[in-house]
């Protein structure tokens, strides 16, 4: 067995091989990306293995919401590459013309993820492409409780990702050994608890940090919208994983009638997907008992039914009330409260209650609906007519907002979030136009000054960007640079 990395060890290594300048290159960026997809092609079988094992996750769901997720990235990613590193220019104002100015992304330099148990290779490898891509040397905690793909990662990954990628198994204290290693970026994905503890850690080293968490994220459903073809979706986005994904939708709100029209349609999706009795696995005794115990005293409508042997829930829909345990916090489980209101205010008047989610589904053909909700709720992402999608779509940020979350990442939101963004000026010696703000400063350049060079409204209009980069091409070539 290849022996564990320690955190020191791991963080000194992806240090050294940031600040050697060997992961600025887009060749090397590109080698890295290369390697990430081919270890996803040529070890698919020993990773879904390791998937089944920690999690019972068939090869078929195993490609569709872990491995080829990943891919999907790595290809968006090398796809985009060449526009997201390039110089993007900046208007410049009037007062400082001539000038030109530009931002250019820069690696961060060691970039460390916190992966959760949840779907373990996914969300420790997604936000490693963002990284890679923007250069960073990048070390990886998998989550503890799955310990296969823990196992797994760390073999591979050291061999397809040799100096790129460092992967540290262990547990709670492994991850403070290394929040307590110098680091510039810290990726978590995990509970709200766990998150705090993080954000302490990262806080005292002035480590910034993207935490993706969680929260209840509410389906709500009115009358406009086939009950059957809502059902199938809704039962698809929850009981996924068991139910033990963050984006899940975590109940249905409704108004009454529509809640009691939708009971039949969503038993009858559960035994068409899932099949009649069948009980979906938690990861572990723990988590299996924190489910069971949020049922307790609750309105059953159908399954309930546990084995605690095979750790397994069967799939259950519950009638909810606003105040009961099972609606104060995230059930990560398969579980699916039912929440009646009076009417759609009411519905809002819920959500505005409660802290944001991490997504919000709508199932509603009224424009007049679905414009409200886009316009008058927070949450990290909202989707009309399916959950959980908005995961895959590596063009649309992914994070929450509030208690859900801070920072987002996927596509060219994971390169800006692993890159800093350097501002660059370059102003002429000649003509010298800065002269009238130099001091002392008498009546004739205060006139300018106030009038034309800063006035209260602009009276020049500002150098637009596309001009600025003109500018810049310019000073580039007469100087020979690059």
């Amino acid at each position: 067995m290849i022996p564990v990395q320690p955190a020191q060890t791991a963080v000194a290594a992806a240090r050294a091989a940031a600040a050697s300048g060997v992961t600025r290159p887009l060749a090397w960026r590109r080698r890295q990306l290369l390697a990430l997809r081919a270890m996803l092609r040529e070890r698919r079988r020993e990773l879904e293995a390791a998937l089944a094992d920690d999690l019972g996750k068939s090869g078929t769901d195993a490609w569709l919401h872990e491995l080829g997720l990943v891919a999907g990235e790595v290809s968006h990613a090398l796809a985009h590459l060449d526009e997201w590193t390039r110089p993007r220019a900046a208007e410049v104002p009037a007062a400082l013309a001539p000038a030109a100015a530009w931002t250019r992304p820069e690696p961060l330099g060691v970039v460390l993820v916190l992966g959760p148990w949840n779907y373990p290779l996914m969300l420790a490898l997604a936000p490693a492409v963002g990284a890679l891509a923007a250069g960073n040397a990048v070390v990886i905690k998998p989550s503890e409780l799955a310990p296969r793909t823990s196992a797994v990662l760390s073999r591979w990954v050291r061999e397809y990702l040799d100096g790129a990628v460092w992967v540290v198994e262990g547990g709670r204290e492994t991850a403070e050994g290394l929040l307590a290693e110098p680091l510039d970026h810290v990726f978590f994905t995990g509970g709200e608890a766990a998150a705090r503890a993080v954000a302490a850690a990262a806080a005292r080293q002035l480590t910034p940090v993207t935490l993706e968490l969680g929260g209840k994220s509410p389906a709500y459903v009115d009358a406009t919208v086939p009950a059957g073809a809502a059902a199938r979706r809704i039962v698809w986005g929850k009981f996924l994983n068991g139910g033990q994904t963050c984006v899940a939708p975590d109940y249905v709100l409704g108004p009454r009638p529509v809640i009691d029209a939708l009971v039949a349609p969503l038993q009858a999706a559960i035994a068409g997907q899932l099949g009649d009795g069948r009980g979906l696995r938690m990861v572990n005794q723990a988590h299996f008992d924190r489910v069971l115990g949020l049922l307790a005293g609750e309105d059953v409508i159908s399954g309930g039914r546990t084995d605690r042997a095979r750790l397994w829930i069967e799939p259950t829909l519950v009638r909810a009330r606003a105040d009961s345990p099972l609606m104060q916090e995230e059930i990560f489980g398969p579980v699916l409260p039912l929440l009646s209101v009076d009417d759609e205010d009411a519905a809002f008047a819920h959500l505005r209650g409660r802290p944001k989610p991490l997504a919000l589904y709508v199932f509603s053909e009224s424009a007049a609906t679905r414009r409200r909700f886009e316009l008058e709720t927070s949450s990290g992402a909202l989707a009309f007519g399916v959950p959980a999608a908005h995961l895959g779509m590596p063009g649309l940020p992914f994070g929450g907002v509030g208690a859900s979350g801070m920072g987002a990442y996927h596509g060219e939101h994971s390169f800006r979030t692993f890159s800093h963004i350097k501002a660059v000026l370059d102003k002429p010696l000649a003509p010298d136009t800065l002269a009238v703000a130099y001091p002392p400063h008498g009546r004739v350049k205060d006139t300018i000054l106030r009038s034309l060079v800063m006035p209260i409204e602009p009276r020049l209009p500002a150098v637009p960007a596309w001009l600025s980069a003109a500018l810049r091409r310019g000073r580039r070539g007469r100087r020979g640079g690059s």
